[in-house]
C-alpha cells in the first residue's frame, strides 16, 4: 500500500524548493487514520516512516507514522464549480 499512500501525499501536495519534503496545498487538508486533520503542514515522505511537521504557537510540532501503520487517508479540499 505504500505505493498508493505515496501517489496520495503526492496528489495533496507540492514539493518545496530545494528540499525533500512537500507542503500541503492551499486549500487541502490532511487526516491519517481518522486522527487529527492537519491543515498547513509539511510532509516528509521517508523509506520507513512519513512525517508531517506543522507550526504550532511558534513551536515546531513533528508526527512520525510507520508506513504500515496507515490504514486510512483523507484529504478534504474546495469544491470544484461546475461549469455551466
Amino acid at each position: 500500500m505504500k505505493d498508493t499512500w505515496e501517489k496520495i501525499f503526492e496528489y495533496a501536495s507540492m514539493p518545496v524548493h530545494g528540499t525533500l519534503s512537500r507542503k500541503l496545498r492551499r486549500g487541502v487538508s490532511l487526516q491519517i487514520n481518522e486522527g487529527k486533520r492537519f491543515d498547513c503542514a509539511v510532509i516528509f515522505l521517508g523509506e520507513s516512516f512519513l512525517r508531517i511537521t506543522e507550526d504550532e504557537g511558534g513551536q515546531m510540532l513533528n508526527s512520525y507514522y510507520d508506513w504500515k501503520g496507515i490504514t486510512s487517508i483523507r484529504t478534504y479540499g474546495p469544491k470544484e464549480e461546475k461549469e455551466k
